[in-house]
């Protein structure tokens, strides 16, 4: 079915993005997986490129656009060169990007803005703790206020996509023994910063592409400037920023399902199986219509919430629909993709094989499908009589 959701304008964006990625990505694949790190050199050309601007103001060397659909198109041609690609761009420009231009001073804006759209500044965000998960009532990193202002900063955070070489890092430390509605705050972290220390580069099961890492801080005094928003909001402003860091996650999860689908048609068009092609058995065409038209249906939601944010209407429940109902598919059609290609399927060497272990964390990050799973439930309202002992909260920041 023809997508209609986008204008002359995405499809020349989209062959840039797609011109960029065959210049500057595929050739250096393979020594991005072995390396496990995007160069430096490849943020800089997305930047020069104005890829990681997209919604940063004109001011400060951004493209000003208020159109999340051009950040979409990034996404889905960056799937198609490996699912990583799209995940670590997607925390700098879609989940990162709103906590700095929307809550930052314009001082803040200044030192952090530019940077941001070159390339130079990479950026993570620290959320995710150990033993915490999805629970962000156990939220351990602390924050305390000093006499002259500053804040001393205390703790440890993991699964940190681009945790390894950002320049900056958004981190959430309560900052109060209060409810966490009222008692975490937003800080920005800078790289060289006293007791600011990087762990291990994580061994993940895939998205090699990806450096995932623990963040440990040691009394990292923070200037009073490095308050991002006001102490004590940063469970509202987590909250409010949940529906585009989802609908991000399902425009990855689908545009990396409907590559692999792609490549495997391809596939069992040329591959013989008892003096045949294998797509010509009853049971290929079965599963493959099965395959394209869940791609093909799952596209048309992602596509109506991308509308709908747009509008400013997409509501935190229905994008939670779209990461669930997304990693679902993907998982399930790139398993079939495998099975089609039969033991190549398992080994390395093919694409397919990387793309179903890539897969498989994105019906955890971002908050697990059990986590969405539970907020459709209450918004049917299902939800617990019992009193609450802790707020559940999505993971914002993806674990890979």
């Amino acid at each position: 079915m023809k997508r209609d959701i986008y204008t002359d304008d995405h499809d020349m964006f989209r062959e840039a993005v797609a011109a960029f990625v065959a210049r500057e990505i595929m050739p250096r694949d393979e020594e991005i997986r072995e390396t496990r790190q995007i160069p430096k050199e490849v943020w800089l050309k997305a930047g020069e490129a104005g890829f990681l601007g997209i919604g940063i103001p004109e001011e400060y060397g951004g493209a000003g656009l208020d159109d999340f659909r051009f950040n979409a198109v990034l996404q889905e041609e960056l799937a198609k060169a490996g699912m990583a690609y799209g995940s670590s761009v997607g925390i700098h420009t879609d989940v990162v990007a709103p906590y700095l231009v929307e809550l930052s001073t314009p001082a803040q804006k200044e030192r952090w803005l530019p940077g941001f759209v070159t390339g130079e500044l990479r950026t993570a965000i620290g959320m995710t703790e150990p033993g915490a998960g999805s629970d962000l009532a156990a939220l351990r990193t602390n924050a305390v206020q000093q006499d002259d202002g500053s804040w001393i900063l205390n703790g440890s955070k993991t699964f940190i996509t681009n945790g390894y070489y950002a320049e900056l890092v958004v981190v959430a430390a309560r900052t109060s023994d209060g409810p966490s509605r009222s008692a975490i705050s937003m800080f920005v972290v800078e790289d060289g910063m006293p007791g600011f220390n990087r762990g291990r580069k994580l061994d993940k099961v895939g998205q090699h592409e990806a450096d995932t890492a623990e963040l440990f801080f040691e009394n990292v005094r923070l200037p009073a400037e490095n308050l991002l928003g006001e102490e004590g909001r940063g469970f509202p402003y987590m909250m409010e920023r949940l529906a585009q860091e989802r609908l991000s996650a399902a425009c990855v999860n689908i545009g990396h399902a409907a590559i692999a689908l792609e490549r495997t048609l391809e596939y069992v068009k040329e591959r013989q199986a008892f003096g045949r092609p294998v797509g010509t058995f009853q049971n290929s065409r079965f599963k493959l219509a099965t395959m394209v038209t869940e791609v093909e249906v799952t596209q048309a939601y992602v596509d109506q919430c991308l509308r709908a944010h747009n509008d400013g209407a997409l509501t935190a429940v229905d994008a939670a629909k779209a990461k669930y109902w997304t990693a679902e598919v993907q998982n399930r059609v790139i398993d079939d993709c495998v099975q089609l290609y039969g033991g190549y399927g398992y080994m390395n060497e093919y694409e397919v094989a990387r793309a179903w272990a890539d897969a498989r964390v994105t019906r955890i990050w971002a908050g697990s499908n059990e986590i969405m799973q539970e907020l459709i439930g209450r918004d049917l309202g299902l939800g617990d009589p019992r009193p609450s002992k802790a707020e559940a909260r999505p993971v914002a920041a993806n674990p890979a």
